[in-house]
């Protein structure tokens, strides 16, 4: 049996607004073992994207303990939470990201500058990345020369330079129509095949139907944790 890569135990995540105390996240246990692809699902206000940014190390919970990759994130500093970001994790915004002025390549190549990579060598995993997209020939276009589904595919090979431990993909596919959106959601099963770890939020049942376990949120809880036994067929919450 495979690692266990993300560990919370019983996180919850609490903001102030004005006199009202917002819960966010009440009690959040799951577990997920390197190689899963997890869709997130839930309604708004359900806790889907406080948990994500909780799990992507861009928040820290208020209660409760998270292990990545069996560190023990939960209470880190904001220098040491960006370091773990850019080396343990892969973002995939719906809004893409990308840098409008830098083409292709240097978008791809940006993760790899905080790393402290040399130019050469840049260039060299920036380039097959772009390849492990279909997008090589585009390297030196920039986002607004590029489709939709081209400057995804561009912020999913950005995301796979680091080679990182897990992909976070918020919404990737809430930009695109929907021709576009089942190619990324295509790519994201190669991926998933090649044996990297990913997961997906979504509030879009064709596209949760791509991942193998669906968790569903509602009021900053666990509604339901379950596989999904065929990839074509969203499982049914009774």
């Amino acid at each position: 049996m495979k690692k266990v890569i993300i560990e919370t135990s019983h996180i919850a995540r609490e903001y102030r607004m004005g006199s009202e105390l917002v819960k966010a996240l009440k009690d959040i246990s799951i577990q997920v073992r390197e190689g899963e692809y997890v869709a997130f699902m839930g309604p708004s206000g359900s806790g889907k994207s406080t948990l994500m940014n909780i799990i992507g190390c861009l928040d820290t919970p208020t209660r409760g303990k998270y292990v990545l990759n069996q560190n023990d994130v939960s209470d880190l500093e904001e220098n040491e939470l960006a370091e773990i970001r850019n080396k343990e994790i892969g973002f995939i915004f719906q809004t893409f990201n990308l840098l409008p002025r830098s083409s292709a390549l240097d978008n791809v190549a940006l993760p790899l500058i905080y790393a402290g990579i040399s130019k050469t060598t840049r260039t060299e995993r920036a380039m097959e990345a772009l390849r492990n997209v279909g997008l090589d020939n585009r390297a030196h276009h920039k986002p607004n020369e590029l489709s939709g589904g081209q400057r995804q595919r561009v912020a999913i090979a950005r995301a796979l330079v680091n080679n990182p431990s897990i992909l976070l993909a918020d919404e990737p596919t809430g930009n695109l129509d929907t021709k576009t959106s089942y190619e990324i959601m295509d790519l994201f099963d190669k991926l998933y095949q090649k044996g990297n770890t990913i997961i997906m939020v979504t509030h879009e049942e064709d596209i949760a139907k791509y991942a193998h376990r669906i968790i569903r949120l509602r009021d900053g809880l666990v509604e339901s944790d379950e596989i999904n036994p065929n990839v074509t067929k969203v499982v049914t919450v009774a």
